[in-house]
């Protein structure tokens, strides 16, 4: 997801932030160290890395902040039709392609905790890979693993799905909202945000991975406040010039995912209320703080640019291993310090098969449908991406 801003398709007349690009990335790395880790944790309130879900959050709010940017003045000239086209020519590739590394990996994570694998036969696991690959979520009854996931061969791509819902409703209404208006949603689902967070059952946003009531509630509390918010903070916004911007959000995105737990079982309010408080806070501040920094070349910028290249690919393909290694770890009951080093090369691996998608498959199959939808439409410009976990 390189060069998220200049590769939306308007490079010509839009400023890059590439420092959004190296946060996207850093929280994606974060996001995938706080799975492995996860293994090992009893219960919530004991995990490793304990706030690393929020880059969910997170990226939400760069989506929001990113089409707000690169789509808004664009409608006088650009169809709904195809915006639709944009983004799917962004984000479904990867996704086509973790379902199949989901389904190739399945049968290699049959585990007690995972009840369903044996049961499931070759048929029924190719029709839920296919189904995954439109990101249509899969009904109960095929609920292959037993895990409740909408996507039980790629468990985040929950999170693609709702920013598929976030899209739509910008290319449908949202973008049409005067900043009042926007304003008064922005609010209103913080408000909504807020209230489930500190009056809620588990006291903390995890969840909206499954198509139950109060798993779609969670879900759209997820994306409506960051995204909303997003999207207003790059309608009214005035970027500032920070020095050392990296350096810094990056400082704060990985001590705010990595904090502790707050509170106990008694006391959930005090967790949900720092969740809020990240969300709804500090996620924007940091936004704006990498919007207005800059890097121009060197090390920093290289960082930025190779973060930013891996971070939705990583995030798209790196739960079917975390998959086998909870397997492995809760089969083998093996301990942080002893499973950390194949945590690690788990960690790298992800890293670099993410690269090679990236590198031989993502990009050319892009350009490939780029080239073609622009032969049928006469319209110039690539279909880029945008700043979120998978825009």
């Amino acid at each position: 997801m390189a060069n998220a801003l200049s590769s939306v398709g308007f490079a010509d007349t839009k400023r890059h932030y590439p420092i959004l690009d190296g946060l996207r990335g850093v929280a994606a790395l974060i996001v995938v160290a706080f799975h492995l880790f996860e293994a090992h944790a009893a219960s919530r309130f004991g995990q490793i890395i304990n706030h690393g879900y929020l880059a969910v959050d997170f990226f939400f709010l760069l989506s929001g902040f990113v089409i707000g940017y690169a789509y808004d003045d664009r409608w006088n000239t650009m169809s709904t039709t195809e915006f639709f086209k944009r983004r799917l020519i962004r984000l479904h590739p990867m996704i086509v392609v973790a379902m199949i590394i989901g389904a190739l990996m399945f049968y290699f994570q049959a585990s007690p905790i995972f009840p369903r694998i044996h049961e499931t036969p070759v048929w029924l696991l190719l029709v839920v890979m296919v189904i995954g690959m439109t990101l249509i979520p899969v009904a109960p009854s095929l609920d292959i693993r037993g895990w409740s996931e909408m996507h039980p061969l790629d468990g985040p791509a929950w999170s693609l799905f709702y920013e598929y819902v976030g899209n739509i409703l910008y290319a449908l209404f949202v973008r049409k909202f005067s900043k009042l208006l926007l304003s008064l949603c922005v609010c209103a689902a913080g408000a909504a945000l807020v209230h489930y967070c500190v009056t809620g059952p588990t006291g903390d946003v995890i969840g909206g991975w499954s198509l139950e009531p109060g798993q779609i509630r969670v879900g759209l509390t997820r994306l409506l406040y960051p995204f909303f918010a997003g999207l207003l903070l790059s309608r009214v916004v005035r970027v500032g010039h920070v020095r050392h911007a990296f350096l810094l959000c990056s400082v704060i995105i990985t001590v705010a995912l990595a904090l502790p737990r707050f509170g106990g079982e008694h006391d959930l309010w005090m967790n949900g209320l720092y969740e809020s408080l990240c969300i709804i806070v500090v996620f924007p501040l940091v936004v704006y703080l990498g919007a207005s920094g800059d890097v121009k070349s060197g090390l920093s910028a290289r960082m930025c640019a190779f973060l930013g290249d891996i971070s939705y690919p990583i995030y798209i393909i790196h739960y079917p291993f975390v998959y086998t290694y909870t397997a492995w770890v809760q089969d083998n009951k093996v301990p942080v310090a002893q499973g950390w080093p194949v945590a690690a090369a788990t960690l790298a691996l992800c890293m670099l098969l993410a690269w090679l998608c990236l590198r031989f498959y993502d990009v050319p199959v892009r350009q490939w449908l780029t080239a073609k939808t622009m032969k049928k439409t006469g319209h110039a410009g690539g279909y880029g991406q945008g700043a979120g976990a998978g825009t």
